[in-house]
């Protein structure tokens, strides 16, 4: 399946089964995280932070804590 397929099957999906996608797309980048380039770490850990505070606090909160910490990785 080509990433543009898997994409667009995305949004029909349950909200169960996206979350079981990116858990695992998740584990694969932290099994080859030795070979990620800077921008590739930054991708990483950007979703990491958003899956961990998405739920916990307010998005504006949450753009402005991750635009915070990617600046700080520069």
């Amino acid at each position: 399946m080509e990433t543009k397929e898997i994409l667009q099957a995305l949004p029909s999906l349950s909200i169960s089964d996206r979350l079981k996608i990116a858990e695992s797309a998740l584990q694969l980048v932290l099994q080859e995280k030795h070979s990620l380039t800077k921008d590739e770490q930054k991708c990483q850990l950007t979703l990491a932070a958003i899956t961990a505070i998405g739920n916990y606090v307010n998005k504006k909160l949450a753009i402005a804590f991750l635009s915070h910490a990617i600046g700080a990785l520069d």
